[in-house]
């Protein structure tokens, strides 16, 4: 590690009441200038070691000492895309299945070709940040020494206290080692036993650096407060284990020796401990997530306390583009970056045929077209006015023969509409008489109730229909066969007919009001519909979710085959299921997991910066390790406690035993889909995948993958990022991971 790079090492309390600074190449306190105080004169106060702590627990949440932006930790990283979380999350994700981003900054796109090298600044940013956090902790352990605390005097009840802190410090340590274990492999390695100073570190090697998070995890355990007793975000004895758990499970990687049983005893101690799953799922991922009882620790997040434009501020945010509306998730609007791949996606669902199309108000072929502006376009929910040509929903000639059609939806009664050649109001048409005859300005033309209604106009003979429909779908694969229709339900929001259904083996059509006279078919089973065209086919039995999308031209469906799972949580109203563009943010199913709005419906206390905490350990995830280990041969537990644990998980996610397993279908690969149905997006894809092999190489492919569009194979060099190059040249104890 280059110390060089420090520009500070200063206090931080959550009311930011004090402050010392590190010299730049002295990791001493020195004084700059008339406000800034020595080290010294701040551990001379027993009240101010708490407020010192804060700032190492803040060191995962926030990137430097005022607000969002200003007073950075470290010189020279962007605030945003330096904050050690969402640097920690980019590693973590960027590269795998899970998630991609629309974002083309710098060398970003390097994680998703899996292509990056040690100039990558992306990947130097998570280095640095890992390693400022470590020397951070450093100089709080060296700060409460029981010598430096016997000459400040300090004893009695508050002296227990700073030794209960001085042990947290070495479990934030632990846990940023833990991170270059897994990210780094062999790293530069410093203490609070290091002299203070510019110098330049030895290089540890992984097996040693995971004997020494060993030693340190297990030597704190005991200092720390029991599991639940602590306040909420601080480390206790239960964040020990997990975080024991979690070395152990990795061993075999980190340093090619299996340690399961050891993983399966600490993952008991914390299963016994008292944590309970939370009983709806979405409720870990919202503005009030803080009260649950499963987290084991959490990095804390504060819209008005603990501002960045990392955190959980980047993951709702960059989440959010398309025609996601931004209040539905808490925020004052949307990044447009982050959506998943189709191979995620598949972990839920069969996507073998799966369609996907948005409703189009708009023709987005080369149809031509007509506009309908009316009094109905903002209640509808089309346009944020009336009136509008230019918003305005349209009817398109799919046979460019002057006959337009397309189907239009109606809030209430009395609606008002007229029609127009353009998106303006050049040349309109209205209907004088109500006789269904078109006249050039002629009167608003009426909706008698409100409804979707199929209109047709022929500016041949200057004629129009309208007709409100009531969607169903009939069929042999549908309960009630060919003989009555199974009615859909209609959503004014997505403007979509709707239904949940359990079809046979057969085949079906849509039709509207319970007649021939309007039906839909699919000729060439390509998702496209056409009047009188050829039944769908459905060639597996189960319950299918059915989505009709009706608007201008062409009408298309999606079939999905239902999963009552309640953990996927995908945003797909406008978005495809494939991703031609990278950085297109509709290329992609959005993924609508992470919201700054509390469990009763109520945004955040500020819409920019968020109050959703994030888990770094939950009880679900230890449940999975558990699972895992005894899978994978470890002794102490038993493979029916496994099954009952991963039941549990599944029994949350379906609301009742539907989705339970058998004995027989728990198997490694099984755990690895679980935990990406049940962990996506809390940062542990890519340490599961490479614990299982499928990481890079050509184990298992998903879209960008190596950087083209179908993925490919890539290096095994990948499975560890490299020790940023301007760190290798500056120190010469440090040797490059291989390959790079």
């Amino acid at each position: 590690m280059n110390t060089r790079i420090f520009k500070k090492l200063s206090v931080f309390t959550i009311s930011a009441i004090l402050g010392f600074t590190s010299c730049v190449n002295d990791l001493d306190t020195l004084p700059l200038d008339k406000d800034v105080v020595t080290s010294e004169d701040v551990y001379a106060k027993p009240e101010n070691y708490k407020g010192v702590l804060a700032k190492l627990y803040a060191g995962l949440a926030v990137s430097g000492q005022q607000g969002p932006a200003g007073m950075n930790d470290l010189s020279g990283l962007d605030e945003g895309f330096g904050q050690y979380l969402r640097a920690y999350w980019y590693a973590q994700q960027l590269p795998t299945d899970e998630a991609l981003i629309a974002w083309n900054d710098g060398n970003l796109r390097d994680y998703h070709d899996m292509d990056w090298s040690s100039n990558n600044e992306f990947v130097s940013n998570m280095y640095y940040r890992v390693f400022y956090q470590i020397s951070a902790c450093n100089e709080f352990i060296r700060e409460t020494t029981p010598e430096k605390l016997d000459n400040r005097g300090i004893e009695g009840s508050v002296r227990t206290d700073i030794e209960m802190f001085r042990a947290e410090a070495r479990f934030l340590r632990a846990l940023s080692y833990w991170h270059a274990i897994d990210l780094f492999g062999s790293v530069p390695f410093v203490t609070e036993e290091d002299q203070v100073g510019a110098f330049f570190p030895e290089q540890i090697s992984r097996a040693d650096l995971f004997n020494y998070v060993e030693s340190e995890l297990l030597e704190i355990e005991g200092m720390l407060g029991n599991a639940g007793d602590m306040e909420y975000g601080r480390a206790d004895k239960a964040a020990v284990w997990t975080l024991l758990a979690k070395l152990y499970l990795n061993a075999e990687v980190y340093i090619k020796q299996p340690k399961y049983t050891e993983s399966i005893t600490y993952s008991k101690k914390v299963i016994d401990a008292g944590y309970q799953l939370e009983n709806t799922y979405q409720h870990l991922f919202l503005a009030d997530n803080h009260k649950s009882k499963e987290f084991i620790f959490a990095i804390t997040q504060d819209g008005l306390r603990t501002q960045t434009w990392g955190g959980t501020t980047f993951i709702i945010h960059a989440a959010v583009g398309g025609s996601m509306k931004p209040a539905d998730f808490g925020i004052d609007g949307g990044w447009g970056g982050l959506r998943t791949t189709k191979q995620f996606v598949s972990k839920f669902m069969n996507i073998d045929g799966l369609k996907s199309a948005a409703v189009k108000t708009k023709s987005t072929k080369a149809y031509p077209v007509i506009y309908v502006p009316g009094g109905y376009q903002k209640a509808a929910g089309y346009s944020d006015g009336d009136w509008s040509p230019a918003d305005a929903p349209q009817l398109a000639s799919i046979n460019s023969d002057k006959n337009y059609e397309g189907y239009i939806y109606f809030s209430k009664e009395g609606d008002q509409y007229k029609f127009t050649a353009g998106p303006n109001w050049d040349v309109n048409w209205g209907d004088d008489g109500a006789d269904g005859t078109l006249e050039s300005n002629g009167a608003n033309i009426v909706a008698p109730s409100p409804g979707l209604y199929k209109i047709n106009v022929n500016l041949n003979d200057f004629l129009f229909t309208s007709v409100k429909t009531e969607w169903g779908v009939i069929g042999d694969a549908t309960p009630t066969g060919w003989d009555s229709d199974t009615n859909m339900d209609f959503d004014p929001v997505s403007k979509e007919w709707k239904i949940i259904i359990e079809l046979k083996k057969g085949s079906f059509k849509f039709r509207a009001n319970d007649g021939w006279d309007i039906n839909l078919g699919d000729n060439g089973a390509n998702g496209t519909l056409e009047y009188g065209g050829d039944n769908i086919a459905v060639n597996e039995a189960g319950k299918y979710e059915i989505k009709l999308k009706l608007g201008t031209p062409d009408y298309t469906f999606t079939m999905d085959k239902f999963s009552s799972d309640g953990r996927p949580m995908f945003y797909t109203d406008g978005q495809s299921l494939e991703i031609d563009e990278l950085f297109e943010f509709t290329n992609g199913y959005a993924i609508a997991k992470w919201k700054n709005v509390t469990s009763a419906g109520q945004p955040g206390s500020d819409l920019t910066h968020t109050d959703t905490d994030f888990p770094v350990f939950r009880l679900a995830d230890v449940y999975l390790m558990y699972a895992e280990a005894v899978l994978r041969g470890g002794s102490g537990g038993n493979a029916s406690t496994a099954l009952n644990y991963v039941n549990l998980i599944r029994t949350r996610a379906y609301g009742d035993n539907g989705g339970n397993i058998t004995s027989g279908e728990l198997t490694l690969d099984f755990i690895l889909d679980e935990r990406a149905r049940e962990l996506y997006w809390e940062a542990h894809r890519r340490t599961d995948l490479i614990r299982f092999g499928k990481f890079s190489g050509g184990n298992y492919i998903w879209a960008w993958k190596g950087a083209v569009k179908e993925g490919r194979a890539t290096d095994a060099k990948f499975d560890l990022y490299p020790i940023p190059a301007a760190d290798v040249t500056a120190n010469p104890n440090l040797t490059q991971n291989t390959g790079y």
